[in-house]
């Protein structure tokens, strides 16, 4: 099957990407490997040292590469403008956008906005970002693509995007954070389907799409595990990670096949053809994820939270 391995990647010599979260992991992966192909990529990292720091690997691993870092902390909205004004300073157009950088299962917090933490950043900030990079996207249309990283994870939470405390899992007493990054990660499925539903009613040729790594071994899984403590879950989480996960390389192909292979269907969710490993394929998600109305609410409320408008797509 194409894409089980990043030497299918299709040549992408005058293309722009820019790749969230790219300092390290499956972010990293994938900006180095489009990279290799041809692709200039801008690295999007929250600590500028550490995203800095990539950018000067990605170029000693791949000496033809046309790599930058710009800042971007998706739990700071002021921080998501600047990255966008600072991006069409430099850029005419964007044909791949490769919604990645996310946190996992962390602690009751809140962002620079006053939104919980996960909600915050893994979907409102990647759905601002987004947004706010629609006039790149159109202007190298078609052939352009959205790419939302979500997660199996998704399924262990639902969410409900008329329920007035939808930024805040059920606030600080309330809080479940695995529940909590479920919801986030379901967030990333309806914002695709209902950006796909978008683009295509528009008459638009950019593709949103989505995806999922399966079990790869990550800083997202280890950051998770070291919250944990010295519990059995925590020990259980290693060993899976040592054992059961596949290596970041293989992690990242569901989000370059997603990016990249031809034909991909809007709306499309790609991970690991077993679930948890093995080469890109269609992937099973909750029918909550697909549904229209919650896409529209949760748009609309998305839409509310972050200020963000697109009101050049027609419901």
């Amino acid at each position: 099957m194409p894409g089980r391995n990043a030497t299918h990647i299709p040549d992408q010599s005058g293309r722009v990407a820019v790749v969230t979260g790219a300092n390290s992991g499956i972010g990293y992966v994938t900006a180095r490997e489009l990279a290799r192909r041809g692709a200039s990529v801008v690295l999007a990292c929250r600590s500028a040292a550490r995203g800095r720091a990539a950018v000067i690997r990605l170029r000693a691993e791949v000496p033809q590469a046309r790599a930058e870092f710009l800042p971007l902390d998706l739990a700071d909205l002021s921080s998501v403008r600047e990255f966008a004004t600072a991006y069409a300073q430099r850029h005419a157009s964007l044909d791949l956008l490769i919604n990645n950088a996310g946190v996992m299962a962390l602690p009751y917090g809140r962002t620079a906005d006053g939104f919980e933490t996960q909600f915050g950043v893994n979907h409102l900030g990647h759905f601002a970002l987004t947004g706010l990079l629609l006039p790149r996207l159109r202007a190298a249309a078609p052939g352009a693509r959205i790419v939302n990283v979500s997660s199996g994870f998704h399924v262990l939470g639902r969410i409900d995007p008329d329920d007035a405390g939808l930024a805040d899992a059920g606030g600080e007493h309330g809080y479940r954070r695995w529940i909590a990054y479920g919801r986030s990660k379901t967030a990333n499925l309806l914002f695709t389907h209902e950006l796909a539903r978008r683009f295509t009613a528009a008459g638009s040729p950019i593709t949103a799409v989505a995806a999922h790594p399966g079990y790869a071994s990550s800083n997202l899984h280890s950051g998770a595990s070291k919250l944990e403590g010295p519990t059995l879950t925590s020990w259980a989480a290693a060993l899976g990670n040592a054992v059961l996960a596949q290596p970041t390389s293989s992690g990242a192909l569901p989000t370059l096949y997603a990016a990249t292979a031809p034909g991909v269907e809007p709306d499309a969710f790609i991970g690991p053809r077993f679930g948890w490993r093995g080469a890109p394929a269609r992937s099973w998600r909750a029918g909550w994820t697909l549904d229209d109305t919650s896409g529209e609410l949760l748009w609309a409320a998305s839409e509310k939270l972050t200020g963000v408008s697109y009101a050049a797509l027609p419901r």
